[in-house]
């Protein structure tokens, strides 16, 4: 079982084992003492019928491998969610980074007017940075790694694309630990395995 780190970002593609190893990282967490408690701060928002069943399978999934681990749904303000939770004694798992971009970069209320996607969010961006370095107890953070393709067509999701770039790598520089999973694989890119 992986050593719990004070702060790790775990990048990978979709369907790669990040949020598995995340799982596997609060749940050792809190077989390693029964004052240990762990927090997974969900930013999905279930825009249509088919990412409701998605979120509830994750969920139900979820409920099986890691039973004591409590779920808060906070789509926007996750800096604000990571000071509320955090503490000595919980580890917290933030899963998504790149839906929580998504929820600030394409809103899913914008998609049915004409309004332009709206710009990079600096602030929240910043705070998020500041909430990562004051945690008091572990956290893990979870995120896709979509640059690894082609330059995407489209200006929007190529500047979203570069938003995602600017944000995994502000998060990295802050973490202690750097994993990239890979076939459920995990390759260490900053700290100790």
């Amino acid at each position: 079982m992986a050593e719990v780190a004070r702060s790790e970002l775990i990048l990978g593609g979709q369907r790669s084992g990040k949020s598995r190893r995340a799982e596997t990282l609060a749940q050792g967490w809190l077989m390693q003492s029964p004052q240990h408690r762990a927090v997974l701060i969900a930013t999905a928002q279930p825009w249509d019928e088919e990412m409701r069943a998605r979120i509830l399978r994750h969920q139900q999934d979820r409920a099986e491998r890691v039973p004591g681990m409590a779920t808060v749904e906070e789509p926007l303000q996750l800096a604000q969610a990571i000071r509320q939770h955090s503490r000595s004694d919980t580890l917290i798992v933030v899963d998504c980074l790149t839906l929580w971009l998504t929820n600030w970069l394409m809103p899913a209320e914008s998609s049915e007017s004409n309004q332009a996607p709206a710009q990079y969010p600096q602030a929240q961006a910043a705070m998020l940075l500041e909430a990562i370095e004051a945690c008091p107890g572990p956290l893990v953070l979870v995120g896709n790694e979509i640059g690894l393709g082609v330059i995407p067509m489209g200006r929007e999701t190529r500047d979203f694309v570069d938003a995602l770039g600017r944000l995994n790598q502000a998060v990295a520089q802050a973490c202690a630990r750097v994993t990239f999973m890979a076939a459920g694989l995990p390759l260490t890119l900053k700290g100790q395995p």
